[in-house]
């Protein structure tokens, strides 16, 4: 399963949409893959700035979308998805 992992993530680009759940609305967008040769992505979140995630918590990569596993993502990236909307939407619950 290994394999399917690095495909997963060969496939991720700058600019991808990022989301928690697929289906989801996208709470920011890639900035940066394997910075450095790390294995890591630098995501953006709407309204809290870069986060650097593991490609460990990729999920799945389709449609220019990269989905990640919230329970692999660090407290404070999860709280900053939870607000990612919160200036344009005040009902948006993450």
């Amino acid at each position: 399963m290994a394999g399917s992992k690095d495909a997963k993530r060969a496939d991720i680009g700058e600019g991808f949409e990022v989301f928690a759940h697929d289906g989801d609305v996208a709470f920011g967008a890639i900035r940066a893959v394997q910075p450095q040769g790390r294995p890591e992505l630098v995501v953006y979140v709407e309204n809290a700035g870069d986060f650097v995630v593991s490609l460990d918590a990729v999920e799945a990569v389709h449609e220019q979308k990269v989905i990640l596993n919230r329970g692999k993502l660090d407290p404070r990236l999860q709280q900053a998805i939870g607000r990612a909307h919160g200036s344009e939407d005040p009902n948006f619950e993450a």
